[in-house]
C-alpha cells in the first residue's frame, strides 16, 4: 500500500531539502566528470575511464560520483622535491632571522 502526497501538501522545508539534494547531486556529478576528463588514464584505478564514466552517470543520486572521487583516482605523483637543506644550514638561517646576521668578528 503506497500513499502519495500531492505536491501542494509538501511543506516549504521539504522543498528546500529537495533543492539542496538536487544541487549537491549536480555539483558532485560536475566535479567527478571534470576530474575524470582531466585525469590521465594512468591515474585512474583500473585504467579504464569509460567504466568510471558509467559508474558516475548511472549510480543513483551522485553516489557514483562520490565512489569515483574516493576509490577511482590514484594519487597524483609527487613533484620532484628540492634537495634537502642540511639541519646546520636551517639552524643558521633561523638564528639569522631571529637575531640578525653576525657582524665582522662575531661568532654564530
Amino acid at each position: 500500500m503506497t500513499t502519495q502526497v500531492p505536491l501542494s501538501q509538501i511543506p516549504p522545508a521539504g522543498w528546500v531539502a529537495i533543492a539542496v539534494v538536487g544541487v549537491f547531486t549536480v555539483v558532485m556529478l560536475v566535479i567527478a566528470l571534470l576530474d575524470l576528463y582531466r585525469r590521465p588514464v594512468e591515474q585512474v584505478t583500473g585504467g579504464r575511464k569509460w567504466v568510471w564514466l558509467l559508474v558516475i552517470l548511472f549510480i543513483n543520486s551522485g553516489l557514483g560520483a562520490i565512489i569515483y572521487l574516493l576509490a577511482g583516482r590514484k594519487p597524483e605523483p609527487a613533484d620532484d622535491q628540492p634537495p634537502a637543506v642540511p639541519a646546520s644550514d636551517r639552524a643558521a638561517a633561523a638564528a639569522d632571522s631571529l637575531y640578525g646576521t653576525p657582524g665582522d668578528g662575531e661568532q654564530r
